[in-house]
């Protein structure tokens, strides 16, 4: 495995993801921007945090297989969210445990960002990923 999760003592547990990374592969696998678009690039979930966040997480799951990586692999997730607030954390989490229920996660570094819009209107999330293998 090339990828080991920490979380320093003295560091907030935060459930959905740990704070460090330590990787020791020799290959990079950087994913451009996912959101939720199917095959055809039509939104899945319109209006569905949930829904789109599930979505992007099958995405990065084909984007990784594609470079012969898993989610194992994964060193950092960077979320970008449409209108963020407060109480659409719930909404993200219940999205998080979707794509828990459907694939092997375990958690890396994270970081959720809260812009105005995304790419086109009805994008609620994009996530760009990186990941270490050896």
């Amino acid at each position: 495995m090339a990828v080991t999760l920490i979380n320093p003592d003295g560091l907030v547990r935060v459930p959905v993801y740990h704070h460090v990374a330590v990787a020791t592969g020799s290959r990079q696998v950087h994913l451009a921007g996912q959101v939720a678009w199917d095959e055809n690039g039509e939104l899945v979930a319109p209006g569905d945090l949930a829904g789109q966040v599930a979505q992007v997480y099958r995405n990065v799951a084909r984007a990784l297989d594609a470079a012969g990586a898993t989610f194992r692999d994964v060193v950092r997730f960077t979320w970008y969210a449409a209108g963020w607030k407060r109480e659409m954390y719930d909404a993200f989490n219940a999205g998080v445990a979707q794509a828990a229920r459907e694939f092997d996660l375990p958690a890396p570094p994270a970081a959720l960002i809260g812009v105005d819009i995304l790419f086109e209107p009805g994008i609620l999330v994009e996530a760009e990923v990186t990941a270490i293998i050896d």
